[in-house]
């Protein structure tokens, strides 16, 4: 499987990207929390990979490490309109997300809605995840 960045040019050239932007074309944010100690101490320096496989390209969407305060902000990701009938559930596209701390690696699937903010809080604990 080939690993490429959204971002890049030639990705956004192919019909791959097309389709996935013409079925998601809001966006939602994702937020991360990175803690130990039952919420109580955060965790800085935690790698962070969002990504999703889309055809056969596994997407990496973002990558960066988490802050002092065990954050990371306002990640916007591509994800489906927002349905006007309030009484179904809204589409949600799926995301995958790699945390690495310590030579451990954790692997998380969220869920991002249009227009939301999503939080997913990854617990580091002592000596391994």
């Amino acid at each position: 499987m080939n690993k490429i960045d959204f971002n890049d040019n030639s990705f956004k050239e192919t019909s791959t990207y097309k389709e996935f932007i013409k079925d998601n074309p809001s966006t939602g944010c994702l937020n991360i929390r990175a803690y130990s100690a039952n919420y109580a101490v955060p965790i800085d320096g935690v790698k962070i990979i969002v990504s999703k496989v889309i055809d056969n390209y596994e997407v990496i969407f973002y990558e960066g490490v988490t802050d002092l305060s065990g954050m990371i902000n306002s990640i916007y990701l591509p994800t489906s309109n927002t349905n006007p009938n309030d009484l179904e559930i809204p589409k949600a596209t799926s995301y995958n997300i790699e945390a690495i701390y310590d030579n451990t690696t954790r692997k998380y699937n969220v869920l991002i809605y249009p227009n939301i903010y999503v939080v997913q809080n990854i617990n580091i604990i002592p000596g391994g995840m």
